[in-house]
């Protein structure tokens, strides 16, 4: 920031490039006292240096604020104007701050106003107002760690009732309490494979996550465990099957994976557990499990997802909510809290946490993680979700979104310079562009059309995945957003 000069009227001048800022100092509004009133000068009007440019009005006076400098109007911040007493809060800061933060967030292409396209682990779906109204209840909002169950049991139930979806969705036997997101639950479930199988080496498919595939990177660096990460596999054509020996504890899959591909991980379930090994299944598109084979039933013995397309927002990357799940046997390896059913004293059904001296606060040096917390409050959002679409509306969105993604991908095919990638996909799908897809996002993004997401985002020194742009399309895309990036596509590839 620009070194900021004072007058002996005190206002105070910051230049920024070719605009000064202006304003007056704290010492000014002090002996003011409670300012009531600001008039500040009309947008394009010349104000000339040493004369009249605002007004500031407090209860006991008003003074004039004088113009340090010459030039044209092209900014005021209104919101003192609306509440004159952020001049009092601070004068040389929180005005002007949030005046030059609205400025840039207003930069900011919203996901609700233009046709929307992006992906990649993070997607747009409705939220329903009730969940929204109902996670700000102050019993919800506010609440803490449930330690005492005689004080908590509603936050007890809900947390019971998300493990009970959480399983229901994944095909398997028993879920946490949530983890933290996506790619702390893959690379936890890794260090649970370790700890039953006595192995220390994780297989990750191509067709992970880039990040979850970094955490687990960032995990192992402290941990000991030797990751053996496959190159990128857009379209699959890996045999993980063979990469497995004696130091396996693991092979970690997704699906659908990173470029959207759907397969049957059954085959490589068997392989593994012939070999001694766990398959561990990544999900980071959860509601394709209304429509997907859940890993459960292919053998997976840990399945690991993101929660947040059900009753949470994109709301800038988080925070979103991590899904946990395994079979029952391993149970005592689980990371993160588990809420289980009990009765009281007179019979009644209630719920507490159990199995906890698995978790760092009661014994740290035998812990099996570190994460012993959880994100309820966005897990309560997928909960509420979850209930008020019922087994039957999940299924119905879930072929919504399936037929979007099929619409797409339809059209797009037709566009001149691209070709569909996948064989299969849910609700996402990877292109391959006659051009490098980043410029072209840029070219679409200035056009109003957020297209997608480049591969080139996430593997920039790989220069075979630079013509590849992912395209997700929910229930939230029209026909008509279809049409605009179909439009914007063979417009930006001629």
């Amino acid at each position: 920031m620009s070194a900021v000069r004072f007058t002996k009227d005190h206002e105070w001048v910051r230049q920024e490039g070719d605009v000064a800022v202006i304003g007056i100092t704290d010492y000014a509004q002090s002996q003011l006292g409670d300012v009531v009133y600001v008039e500040l000068p009309e947008l394009g009007r010349q104000v000339e240096q040493g004369k009249e440019a605002a007004v500031v009005e407090s209860a006991k006076a008003a003074s004039e604020v004088y113009a340090p400098v010459s030039g044209e109007v092209v900014a005021v911040n209104d919101d003192i104007v609306a509440d004159p007493a952020k001049v009092n809060a601070d004068a040389m800061g929180a005005g002007e701050v949030e005046r030059r933060l609205g400025a840039m967030a207003a930069k900011n292409m919203v996901a609700g106003i233009v046709p929307f396209f992006l992906g990649a682990g993070s997607y747009r779906h409705h939220v329903p107002a009730a969940g929204d109204h109902l996670i700000q209840r102050g019993e919800f909002l506010t609440s803490y760690t449930p330690y005492q169950p005689e004080l908590a049991q509603g936050t007890l139930q809900y947390l019971f009732e998300f493990q009970t979806q959480v399983a229901l969705l994944t095909g398997m036997e028993v879920a946490n309490a949530s983890l933290y997101d996506g790619a702390t639950a893959c690379a936890e479930a890794v260090a649970m494979a370790g700890r039953i199988t006595r192995r220390n080496k994780a297989v990750l498919s191509g067709g992970l996550h880039p990040h979850y595939r970094a955490v687990c990177e960032t995990y192992a660096r402290f941990s000991g465990e030797k990751i053996a990460a496959q190159d990128p596999a857009p379209g699959g054509g890996e045999d993980l099957g063979r990469l497995i020996d004696g130091d396996t504890a693991c092979v970690v899959v997704q699906n659908p994976d990173f470029y959207g591909e759907i397969r049957d991980y059954a085959p490589l379930a068997q392989i593994c557990h012939q070999k001694g090994a766990l398959l561990v299944v990544m999900v980071t598109e959860i509601l394709s499990l209304g429509a997907v084979t859940p890993p459960g039933e292919m053998g997976a013995d840990i399945v690991a997802a993101e929660g947040q397309s059900f009753g949470n927002a994109l709301n800038f990357g988080g925070p979103y909510v991590g899904l946990f799940a395994s079979r029952e046997k391993f149970v005592r390896q689980m990371p993160g809290r588990l809420v289980g059913e009990t009765a009281d004293a007179e019979g009644r059904r209630g719920w507490v946490l159990t199995l906890s001296t698995r978790e760092q606060h009661i014994r740290r040096e035998k812990a099996t993680s570190n994460i012993c917390t959880n994100s309820g409050l966005c897990a309560l959002a997928f909960t509420i979700h979850l209930s008020l679409l019922g087994e039957a509306g999940l299924t119905r969105l879930a072929r919504l979104n399936h037929a979007t993604a099929v619409s797409a991908a339809e059209r797009l095919a037709k566009v001149r310079g691209v070709k569909l990638v996948n064989q299969s996909f849910f609700n996402e799908f990877a292109l391959r562009l006659s051009k490098p897809a980043a410029p072209v996002v840029e070219t679409l993004a200035a056009r109003g059309i957020l297209a997608g997401v480049p591969v080139s985002r996430f593997y920039p020194e790989r220069a075979e995945l630079a013509d590849l742009l992912l395209v997700a399309a929910t229930e939230t895309v029209t026909a008509d957003d279809i049409e605009r990036l179909a439009a914007g596509l063979a417009e930006a590839l001629r």
